[in-house]
């Protein structure tokens, strides 16, 4: 049976994870895929073909889409999954850091995003998937400057979906919680440690390991991205996975001011 031709896909941080997961998914479902990663990756069996690319990098960025459209002529959908992590109360960290991780999590999806409207406007059509998390819906203490990433990326998303629709284009917002990733690992620890929060910050980390080990496999996150992938009128947000689907669930319902720190860490809520 011939293969259902469903366009052109292109996957940010590819090389791992929710990214691989996702671009394996796409591939499967008849997307033509291209995968990105920071550092040039071995060639894939699976039908994705990786490119390189820095996504806070304007250059980098602009080579990448100019390759992708050389290629295949087209990007018929975006998925902006590429992101860092950053544990560790608010005051410590730099300016200078907590602006590194913005230029990832906020400014790299801001960047390929401006790069690929182009194309879909010309084309009349087109899908802007952005990871987000449950930490764009709840507090995320002793990672509040990644929560603050998500929930400017909750924003910009929604504010985006309303601009484009009228030339065929919709973003989509995806919800997970905890999954079993390399995430911890890839986190980055604060540059200016203060010894007040050693004790609290070890915990947390700690939480997040247990909690990662038996989170959700990134395939259910890839589920969701392929279900808004594919949608013919897709919602706004979709969660990943039941604990993201209790916790938008929650939000809609808790008071304003958020569950007390002591509780949100035994609850065991996550990114």
């Amino acid at each position: 049976m011939k293969q259902i031709d469903r366009g052109v896909a292109l996957v940010t941080g590819a090389s791992a994870g929710i990214g691989d997961a996702t671009a394996k998914a796409l591939r499967r479902a008849g997307f033509e895929v291209f995968g990105t990663s920071r550092r040039a990756a071995a060639a894939r069996s699976d039908g994705v073909t990786m490119l390189t690319c820095d996504v806070t990098d304007d250059a980098s960025v602009a080579r990448l889409v100019e390759e992708v459209l050389a290629r295949a002529g087209r990007i018929d959908l975006l998925v902006n999954n590429a992101g860092v992590g950053l544990l560790g109360a608010a005051e410590e960290s730099s300016i200078a850091q907590a602006k590194a991780l913005f230029d990832v999590n906020v400014f790299g999806v801001l960047r390929v995003t401006n790069a690929v409207l182009p194309t879909m406007r010309r084309h009349g059509k087109g899908r802007i998937i952005n990871l987000s998390s449950v930490l764009g819906l709840i507090p995320g203490p002793y990672l509040a400057l990644y929560t603050a990433t998500k929930h400017a990326i909750e924003g910009y998303s929604e504010s985006l979906d309303h601009e484009v629709r009228s030339f065929g284009i919709r973003v989509v917002l995806i919800e997970p919680a905890y999954t079993r990733t390399s995430f911890e690992d890839n986190t980055i620890a604060p540059d200016a440690p203060l010894g007040s929060y050693d004790a609290p910050r070890a915990s947390m980390s700690t939480l997040m390991r247990k909690a990662i080990a038996t989170g959700d496999a990134p395939d259910v996150v890839a589920d969701a991205i392929l279900k808004a992938a594919t949608a013919a009128a897709p919602r706004l947000r979709y969660t990943a996975g039941k604990m993201a689907r209790q916790v938008s669930l929650l939000r809609r319902f808790a008071p304003a001011d958020g569950l007390p720190p002591l509780k949100w860490s035994s609850l065991r809520y996550g990114f």
